[in-house]
């Protein structure tokens, strides 16, 4: 039964929520948001009705590139004629974005009537904000009889919520990376345990990258239950596409390439599945992969947010996701498509930074920042980090540190129209490449960095 709301009531309500239960990306792991285990989440499901066995699914974890290769898979099943659900985390902006179906956010009705519903079990059973989000998408997707759903896992895999799917049609576990050490161990070999704990009796698993020292993992877990496919060793149906793709496609990021390959191989396997056959129109197929920012209404993977200045934004926040990012910003430079970069960066607190230093790109200009939540590295913290490790290489530093993103994006458009200027005087009759503004480090930089250029 669908309860009135107003939207002031409705706001009251998700602060209400947040308030009462911290979220991972709002609080931290020290917080008491972070409870892994299923019991909870089994007990959850069951007073909703079992709503996780009601509908198809793709469960994909990993450390780097869950969250695209979910919103690809999606728009792809969308593209197809299928009505696809997306459950992913972070959000950037509105919780929402967390659950879609064809794109569209679950709506505050929904939202509004679930946690009225469901509040008084919720509290008297202590969920945390991700099991009560998982519980809301699950409940919606079967509600709406979606014909497939796609479900990132949040942190790790095998004592995540969304574990509690029980039989879904494909597993997909994208990279292996040290992030989140703390909870999931200290090597590849131990996090990757963790993410193979979504592996189950029967269904196939496609991993994205074959490494030694997770492969042995994988195929223990995999031995005699479930087909195990290494993306990067196969040539999925599509891949004689993929050049083209890859030109076309509005998730820019160099990354997008090891990722691309893990989709199509996923697709092979759910193309013949039953009641997934319209999966097999490979033009539509390739055209939702092409239009998946567009259609999912994904932000922040390499994200161009404006081109005078020209901006891009990304949300890559370990050594792993940066290594990629940095490169292709380097490689930019050397290509002469831009004359110089400017760099907005902010970190949080339980980051590798040491990792992550040695990666940042030497022609650069730095603007370090922190956006606003407790577990953001303050700015001036991280720019003495960079100027000794700057000091250590004896390397010229160009750095600035603001407290408030927006100071600090304001000072990257500064600079480079400054540096446009001085170029255009200075340049002959042929038109000077122009700044290239990077805007990254964390989700919350981005998030703080969209509405200032109306994104």
């Amino acid at each position: 039964m669908e309860l009135n709301f107003s939207e002031a009531e409705y706001r009251k309500l998700i602060q209400d929520i947040f308030i009462r239960f911290p979220s991972v990306q709002k609080d931290g792991f020290t917080s008491g948001a972070y409870k892994p285990g299923l019991e909870r989440m089994q007990a959850f499901d069951q007073a909703l009705g079992y709503p996780s066995r009601r509908f198809r699914s793709v469960h994909v974890a990993g450390t780097n590139g869950k969250g695209s290769v979910a919103n690809m898979l999606a728009s792809a099943c969308k593209a197809c004629g299928l009505k696809a659900g997306l459950f992913t985390s972070p959000h950037i902006l509105d919780f929402r974005e967390r659950m879609r179906i064809g794109g569209a956010m679950i709506p505050k009705q929904y939202v509004f009537t679930f946690l009225s519903e469901w509040m008084k079990w919720i509290i008297a059973h202590e969920l945390s904000f991700f099991e009560i989000t998982t519980g809301l998408a699950f409940k919606w997707f079967a509600d709406e009889g979606v014909d497939i759903a796609v479900i990132e896992a949040g942190l790790g895999g095998r004592l995540d919520s969304t574990n509690i799917l029980e039989h879904p049609s494909l597993a997909v576990i994208t990279s292996i990376g040290l992030d989140h050490c703390e909870m999931l161990g200290d090597s590849l070999a131990k996090i990757a345990a963790e993410k193979a704990g979504i592996f189950k009796l029967g269904v196939p698993v496609v991993v994205g990258e074959s490494k030694p020292e997770t492969d042995p993992v994988f195929e223990e877990k995999a031995w005699m239950f479930c087909p195990l496919t290494y993306a990067n060793m196969e040539r999925p149906s599509l891949w004689y596409r993929h050049a083209a793709i890859l030109r076309e496609m509005d998730l820019q990021a160099r990354v997008q390439e090891k990722n691309l390959r893990t989709v199509l191989c996923a697709l092979d396997y759910l193309r013949d599945q039953p009641g997934l056959e319209r999966l097999q129109d490979s033009s539509a197929a390739v055209e939702g992969i092409i239009h998946t920012a567009r259609e999912m209404d994904f932000h922040g993977r390499w994200e161009r947010l404006s081109t005078q200045p020209f901006v891009i934004a990304d949300i890559g926040h370990n050594a792993q996701a940066l290594e990629y990012n940095f490169a292709q910003l380097q490689q930019l430079l050397l290509d002469g498509r831009f004359s110089s970069l400017i760099i907005v960066y902010g970190v949080m607190a339980d980051k590798d930074l040491d990792a992550i230093l040695p990666l940042m790109p030497d022609d650069a200009t730095y603007i370090f920042t922190a956006p606003d939540t407790p577990r953001a590295l303050r700015a001036e913290v991280v720019m003495e980090r960079f100027r000794d490790f700057r000091r250590g290489e004896e390397k010229a530093v160009r750095a600035y540190a603001f407290t408030a993103v927006r100071q600090a994006v304001q000072m990257a458009v500064r600079l480079s129209k400054d540096l446009s200027e001085q170029l255009s005087r200075s340049a002959s009759a042929e038109k000077p490449a122009p700044p290239l503004i990077y805007i990254g480090g964390s989700t919350f930089v981005v998030a703080e960095s969209l509405p200032l250029f109306g994104a």
